[in-house]
């Protein structure tokens, strides 16, 4: 053990008997070839900045004598049984004793000597401080080609586009963030996307997110990483797809229901040509289940909103409670009753319609403009009460 470890191993458990300020959180499954040297690294850091801290390594199952080597170099060692990075990294923060926690994996791509640019910005007030690798520098080799032009950027702006989160390097596993900020967090995920739900969280209860240049090395294990490239990436996308309703149903619901509406009053009277094309009743007959698609895509981003806000998966959000000041179950009730009739009278006229011709055989495409509004507007009227009953059942469960 070189000799700064051994004074520093002296001075810690002093120290500890207090409540450090930063506690170092690794995440450890078979990580004997570089789990000593990403503790030494962080113990030199503490020991050449004066910093009070600790490192914890948070064991998720290991069996290569992982524990042994953190137990001899002064590390805390805890057990997570719960398989999964996030149960790890939940296991590990929750027996954090510092005030910020700096996590970071432990497979020797991470510079912990980088911990004190992320302890002074969270001295400052800094609720998270992400690291950003492609600021700080990517070793060659060290990231697939996939993950550094592909997969790391494409998923970062779309965090950035769905969520506005103020970060380059979404991913970057090295990350400092205060114990009362993690806490509001809630964070339940336990896998890799552990990573991005803080990110998306911390950023939708607006807590000030700053980021720190930090680089990534070659990972210096002789097997294989834990990471997966597309089963994880496509986890990635899918969380943040599920905690956006809006990307997933909303904006999706408003063009189908515009695109479908604007055909369907195009196509009402008469046929229309398109470059050559006659689009005629089979387009309008698809307009019009457009327009019930894009309706319950709406529908299901409005219950999915509520119901994330209500078991704490979302923050509040004040344009929603705004909005429901004016819309509430009479609104729906009466919108949907007003649709229904439309509805049901272009019923009746088609019928009267066909009786004039002794209920014989007539013309689809005329009838076909007069049947397919009316079952769209019953159809959609019963869409709209059915929903609005929903929503206030949701309703009375927020209150």
């Amino acid at each position: 053990m070189p000799k700064w470890v051994e004074s520093f191993s002296e001075y810690v458990p002093a120290q500890q008997e207090e409540y450090p300020e930063v506690s170092v959180v690794m995440p450890c499954l078979n990580e004997a070839e570089t789990l000593a040297a990403c503790i030494e690294k962080a113990q030199r850091a503490f020991h050449d900045h004066g910093i009070r801290g600790e490192v914890v390594i948070a064991d998720n199952g290991s069996s290569d004598g992982s524990q042994a080597i953190a137990q001899r170099l002064g590390a805390r060692v805890i057990s997570v049984q719960p398989k999964g990075y996030g149960s790890a990294l939940m296991g590990g923060i929750a027996a954090a004793k510092g005030i910020y926690i700096v996590m970071g994996d432990a497979d020797g791509s991470y510079d912990f000597s980088h911990i004190p640019l992320f302890l002074e910005k969270l001295r400052q007030g800094h609720d998270l401080v992400m690291g950003n690798r492609f600021k700080g520098g990517i070793a060659p080799n060290a990231m697939p080609r996939l993950h550094k032009y592909v997969g790391n950027p494409v998923l970062t702006q779309i965090g950035r586009v769905f969520f506005n989160a103020p970060c380059g390097d979404f991913h970057c596993g090295l990350r400092g963030f205060s114990k009362v900020a993690y806490e509001r967090m809630g964070l339940r995920t336990t896998g890799m996307e552990f990573a991005t739900e803080m990110v998306v969280k911390a950023t939708l209860l607006g807590m000030c997110i700053s980021e720190a240049p930090t680089t990534l090395s070659v990972d210096g294990r002789s097997r294989p990483p834990h990471l997966r490239t597309w089963r994880d990436g496509w986890r990635h996308l899918r969380f943040m797809l599920l905690y956006s309703p809006r990307w997933l149903f909303l904006y999706p619901g408003l063009l189908l229901m515009l695109g479908g509406a604007l055909a369907v009053l195009s196509l009402l009277t008469r046929p229309r040509s398109l470059g050559g094309i006659v689009l005629d009743v089979d387009t309008l007959l698809y307009a019009a289940m457009a327009v019930l698609v894009g309706f319950q895509a709406v529908a299901f981003a409005t219950f999915t909103k509520i119901f994330a806000i209500s078991v704490g998966i979302l923050p509040e959000d004040p344009r929603l409670n705004r909005l429901f000041r004016f819309i509430n179950l009479e609104i729906g009730l009466a919108t949907g009753g007003v649709l229904m009739a439309f509805g049901l009278g272009a019923t009746v006229y088609a019928v009267r319609v066909w009786g004039r011709h002794d209920f014989g055989i007539l013309d689809p495409a005329q009838m076909l403009r007069i049947v397919i509004p009316a079952a769209l507007s019953l159809t959609l009227g019963f869409q709209v009460i059915l929903s609005s009953f929903f929503l206030s059942v949701l309703g009375l469960r927020r209150k």
